[in-house]
């Protein structure tokens, strides 16, 4: 572990491929380097881009402008335009579902696989809906890619494959942090073939185009596909489904790769770096209370003594750059789950308690310049329960409509029409995050407090403060109360 006495040391003159490095955890890790090791060498960001010129666009439009960046920007001044400038901050244009990541420039591509150390997988679909194809392309077929091109990297000392937590599936108890091996299922079979989950989307897509049906139609039918083949081997979505096969990829061709597969919780707000309550992009505990602050829910479906795991994205960054430094040029293959379900768990309950407490208190203010006034939610604990209440609340009202719609000739089409919509979009959400919503399990986090003891022994004082990632340190009512509502009211209520 001599690596991790200063992992700030460790990563001076380090040169590293981000890929994903637009997306919500790969700004906060781009952010948390350059702030704490301005002597990196290089930080190479892959993004989908056309070309050069619209990937450095897209580095200062959706990376180094937003406001995550402002403590970076005080913190060196000039110094960081001088940092980007000098080409510490490289923008790359391609796509993981592509070989050799869909980099066109082959000076560029030797220059990587010359340079850099360390390789940091954070590109995903995190659409619970995706379309299969797409799914695979990104999510199976990507961390294949990433590989690939990692093995081509002279100086490689590690990969780090950030995957998710719910690659467990719908199952109850205590998930072990275990790497899957290959063809497993969650029914405890070994009969998942990959290469036959491609051929047969490939089958499917092509019979879909054949029976020259619109793109939407097309869309919808492969959203319907990926979830049934999930389902056939015990995953409850498309998502999961394809992160638990390209976990499966890596793990099978990685050979004495030094790999780290990191399976975080759901990511919540910073907590403390680079400062209290940022977040970007909308997920399933911000939509619900997005939702109920601008009164729209009524109700909450799931049971309220579920615990629902949450980790500020900041630990999960400071345990992806520990990881890094103790994985170094060490083979093998490490399964991280960093969340907060076993040391420090946190019910529905009190998500909604606080919620309800917080938005009294912090009303939403709606274009009218009124305060939306909210009440107490009603809590739907079982799904026959949620059915019930829809069926009363909203389909006979609905069915009601239907028949005076056709006995008027259609004159109330288009008001039938979108309230059918919504109704049919509302059922279909609650279906995909029902898993969730009822989850009765507990991630193992072994390995995960390991390496926090490792490096807590062996860092200085100063590592110590910066590479935090215990969630037992975390007090959630201070937390959802006085960071996570107030930033997601500031950078997600537009």
């Amino acid at each position: 572990m001599e690596q991790l006495s200063s992992i700030v040391g460790f990563l001076e003159n380090k040169t590293i491929l981000v890929t994903g490095s637009t997306g919500f955890v790969a700004k906060v890790f781009v952010e948390k380097i350059l702030r704490i090791q301005p002597k990196v060498k290089k930080l190479f960001l892959l993004m989908r881009a056309k070309d050069s010129a619209s990937a450095a666009t897209r580095l200062y439009d959706e990376i180094l402008s937003k406001e995550l960046f402002v403590v970076v920007k005080e913190k060196w001044g000039s110094d960081l335009s001088t940092l980007i400038t000098e080409r510490v901050a490289i923008p790359v244009a391609g796509d993981i579902s592509c070989e050799d990541l869909g980099v066109k420039e082959d000076y560029l591509k030797n220059e990587m696989w010359n340079e850099v150390d360390v390789v940091v997988n954070l590109a995903a679909t995190v659409n619970f809906d995706e379309r299969y194809d797409v799914a695979l392309a990104i999510n199976t077929m990507g961390p294949k890619h990433i590989l690939n091109f990692a093995k081509k990297c002279v100086n490689l000392k590690a990969l780090i494959h950030v995957s998710t937590a719910y690659v467990c599936g719908e199952k109850g108890g205590v998930m072990i942090e275990t790497p899957f091996k290959m063809g497993e299922t969650l029914k405890g079979t070994f009969d998942l073939d990959i290469d036959f989950e491609f051929m047969v989307m490939r089958e499917k897509l092509q019979q879909l185009k054949e029976d020259k049906l619109s793109e939407a139609a097309i869309t919808a039918a492969m959203k319907d596909f990926g979830n049934k083949r999930a389902q056939e081997f015990g995953w409850p979505n498309t998502y999961v489904f394809t992160k638990a096969m390209g976990e499966m990829l890596i793990g099978e061709s990685r050979g004495n790769m030094p790999l780290v597969i990191l399976r975080p919780t759901i990511v919540t707000s910073t907590i403390k770096e680079p400062f209290p309550g940022w977040i970007e992009g909308v997920r399933t505990i911000d939509s619900l209370s997005i939702a109920y602050a601008k009164g729209r829910m009524e109700c909450f479906v799931g049971d309220p003594n579920s615990v629902i795991d949450l980790i500020p994205a900041d630990m999960v960054v400071n345990s992806i750059v520990v990881a890094i430094a103790a994985h170094a040029d060490k083979p093998g293959e490490t399964v991280y789950q960093v969340g907060s379900s076993n040391r420090n768990p946190l019910k529905y309950s009190s998500i909604l308690l606080w919620g309800h407490i917080y938005f009294s208190q912090n009303p939403w203010i709606d274009k009218n310049g009124k305060a939306v006034i909210v009440s107490k939610i009603k809590i739907l604990d079982t799904m026959e329960k949620f059915q019930n209440y829809m069926s009363f609340r909203y389909n006979l009202p609905l069915k009601m409509l239907e028949l005076t719609n056709m006995a008027l000739c259609h004159y109330f089409e288009g008001f039938y029409s979108g309230a059918k919509r919504k109704i049919d979009v509302v059922m279909r959400l609650v279906q995909l995050y029902r898993p969730y919503l009822f989850f009765k399990a507990i991630f193992d986090d072994k390995n995960t407090g390991k390496l926090r003891a490792e490096a807590r022994n062996s860092m200085d004082c100063a590592d110590v403060f910066h590479f935090q990632f215990d969630p037992k340190s975390i007090d959630w009512e201070d937390y959802m109360m006085n960071v996570h509502f107030p930033g997601a009211v500031k950078h997600l209520f537009k």
